[in-house]
């Protein structure tokens, strides 16, 4: 499984999701490969699930994989929910 975190230009804020990613993954006991990019970058990335903020969401949605969009970078609460369903979308199809 792959998993890509875009944002608008792919450094800081798409690393510090990349981490907290990461960290969720490691508490629900899952294997996937993370990374970020930045949005242009990401349209020829092929990815299972694919994270933004909500800015930028919309624009991952033609990509074909799942796509998380998140209200707050920082929300690590809300990074395990969404991811968590995100993950169960792709376990039940």
């Amino acid at each position: 499984m792959k998993i890509l975190v875009c944002c608008g230009s792919g450094l800081g804020s798409s690393f510090m999701i990349q981490m907290n990613i990461e960290k969720v993954l490691k508490e629900l006991n899952i294997e996937a490969e993370v990374d970020h990019s930045d949005l242009s970058s990401a349209m020829g990335m092929k990815s299972d699930i694919y994270v933004g903020t909500r800015d930028i969401a919309s624009e991952l949605i033609n990509l074909g994989g799942q796509v998380i969009s998140l209200n707050s970078m920082i929300d690590k609460k809300e990074l395990k929910e969404k991811l968590t369903e995100a993950l169960t979308k792709i376990k039940n199809k």
